[in-house]
């Protein structure tokens, strides 16, 4: 069994915060694979479902961000799971705007909603780190992640949770690095490869390449 838990501040005022990236995420994550309607438990919303084959519990801490280990910590006595049992889906400013990284255990860095959890469960728990790019000094941080997402920036949020629900069976598989570079690969995908130009000694006498008439 797993908890996803993504992280933001209730209420319609922050509902396109960047700082509510972790909210949209498992949003997207309970609409694409038809999860229970949300209900009130745990000081947050829950709602319950499968990912390839494992029952999945989604929670959105209603506690404010500064306090979602309440929340977090609540459900995760209440299943008699441990911290890494519970996969968090954040902000992060010190990535660049889309780019993904999970890591297990570690120190908050300065998020609040973490810095809650780490205090409530332990810090062992898996953070899937979602980049929104820093606003480029600290006193403007709190705007900024309090702010909404541009119609710019929408452009690739969208994409990006999109591809965060479609791979979501990965987490309840334990493929978490397989998740991370799916998700990369989706939204960074390969230029094609040039096709090899004859050699030189491969080319007719007269100059045309096999196959000119």
């Amino acid at each position: 069994m797993l908890i996803i838990v993504g992280l933001g501040n209730p209420g319609s005022k922050y509902a396109f915060n960047r700082h509510n990236i972790g909210f949209m995420a498992v949003d997207a994550i309970i609409h694409r694979h038809s999860f229970s309607p949300e209900r009130q438990r745990f000081q947050g919303l829950v709602s319950e479902g499968v990912l390839s084959g494992e029952k999945v519990i989604v929670l959105k801490p209603m506690t404010y961000m500064n306090e979602s280990g309440r929340s977090v910590g609540e459900a995760m006595r209440f299943y008699k799971l441990t911290p890494q049992d519970v996969v968090v889906f954040h902000d992060e400013l010190d990535l660049p705007p889309g780019k993904v990284r999970i890591k297990t255990g570690g120190g908050h860095g300065g998020h609040n909603g973490i810095r809650s959890i780490t205090a409530h469960i332990g810090e062992n728990f898996r953070r899937v780190r979602l980049g929104i790019g820093h606003p480029g000094s600290k006193e403007r941080v709190l705007g900024a992640v309090l702010g909404d997402f541009s119609k710019a920036e929408m452009k690739w949020v969208e994409p990006l949770i999109d591809t965060i629900a479609s791979e979501a069976p990965l987490l309840a598989e334990g493929r978490f690095n397989s998740f991370a570079n799916r998700v990369h690969l989706a939204l960074n995908p390969e230029p094609p490869k040039e096709k090899k130009q004859p050699s030189r000694e491969n080319r007719p006498a007269d100059g045309r390449e096999n196959g000119d008439s």
